[in-house]
């Protein structure tokens, strides 16, 4: 499926493919303040329709993640990384998918505060 994506103001859209079955509720120090839903798909499904520089970035810990935000409204709405295997990945904050009904997806708890 075809899903879009934005920050509250615009300034970041872009189109994810993906096949959505369940949503990730991690309970880091920052997907629990940020109140975030993930998903993952790899790098290349998403497309960016706006300047990817109208993002900002933010790491901590290891480092591995890179937690984007809109450095216009503050908005987080994907996040880059790689997987285990070296991949390079997307998390999608499904919050910041249009047209979406959340209550759809199961949401599974992820105990990141532990990682």
């Amino acid at each position: 499926m075809n899903y879009k994506a934005s920050c509250h103001c615009g300034s970041v859209a872009f189109a994810v493919q993906a096949e959505v079955d369940a949503l990730i509720e991690c309970n880091c120090s920052i997907c629990s303040r940020k109140g975030s839903l993930l998903f993952f798909v790899p790098r290349a499904d998403v497309a960016f329709s706006t300047p990817e520089s109208a993002m900002s970035t933010y790491t901590f810990n290891t480092h591995r993640i890179r937690h984007n935000f809109c450095s216009t409204c503050g908005c987080a709405p994907v996040g880059f990384g790689t997987d285990a295997k070296g991949h390079e990945m997307a998390a999608v904050n499904a919050r910041c998918l249009e047209d979406v009904d959340l209550s759809a997806f199961t949401i599974n708890a992820y105990d990141g505060r532990s990682a």
